[in-house]
């Protein structure tokens, strides 16, 4: 992501949505975090909840890797919140719910953030053709902004830690309908996969399907141009 705002040209706006970008990307973090917390929690596990990471502060979560990850790709991730399973009267159930609910607190921020972004959108466009205040105009942009790095950062984490590779949450869903005996020993071996797949990140061997996917979630959000006309014809 910072590649892509680097290249923009314009170093006043690069430095404004760097700014605007970081406090979303740590809300973004937080809140899924917190998400798997609060599930494990009520599935019967208060190992989270016990450590104080039921918590929206950042620095709860912060993983620096990831953080820069998310930063420069668009895609990382947190510390994750610690999970006993013995504390689950069903493992695999507890589990997957657990990881279930990391992606799914993401899936309702961006699309909260989607609307908004459409609201801002209609905002910014009446502004724009009948405002005098040079202020409110740049005020209605980064309001727009705002929202739509909310939902396509949102919208990106939650679709990566659907990756059925550990350490991500489709992991998690994906072992819950393996054999017993393969779902430990996919854990047992879970520290490599995850070396693995950061080497392969850092060789560039998933800019291809990573180019695309964003470039989709990006004409996504982007092509929800017609909320501002219905918007503009409700309200202005």
């Amino acid at each position: 992501m910072l590649l892509t705002l680097l290249s923009g040209g314009n170093l006043k706006n690069t430095v404004i949505s760097l700014l605007i970008s970081l406090p979303v990307i740590l809300f973004a973090l937080s809140v899924h975090e917190v998400a798997h917390g609060f599930a494990a929690y009520k599935c019967g596990d208060r190992t989270a909840y016990n450590l104080g990471r039921l918590t929206l502060n950042p620095l709860k979560h912060l993983d620096p890797m990831g953080f820069l990850c998310m930063l420069v790709f668009g895609f990382g991730w947190a510390k994750p919140v610690p999970v006993n399973t013995r504390n689950f009267e069903n493992h695999k159930r507890g589990m997957a719910i657990t990881a279930a609910a990391g992606p799914a607190a993401n899936l309702v921020i961006g699309t909260v953030s989607a609307v908004l972004y459409g609201i801002c959108l209609a905002w910014y466009s009446f502004v724009f053709f009948s405002a005098e205040s040079e202020f409110l105009i740049m005020l209605a942009y980064w309001c727009t902004q705002l929202c739509f790095m909310s939902a396509f950062l949102n919208f990106v984490y939650m679709v990566f830690n659907l990756i059925p590779i550990p350490p991500f949450d489709g992991s998690r869903l994906f072992f819950a309908f393996l054999p017993t005996k393969a779902y430990f020993w996919v854990q047992r071996y879970e520290r490599y996969i995850y070396i693995g797949f950061l080497v392969l990140l850092i060789l560039g061997a998933f800019d291809c399907p990573i180019s695309w996917l964003t470039d989709a979630i990006c004409n996504g959000i982007v092509n929800l141009y017609f909320l501002p006309d219905i918007i503009r014809a409700l309200f202005f």
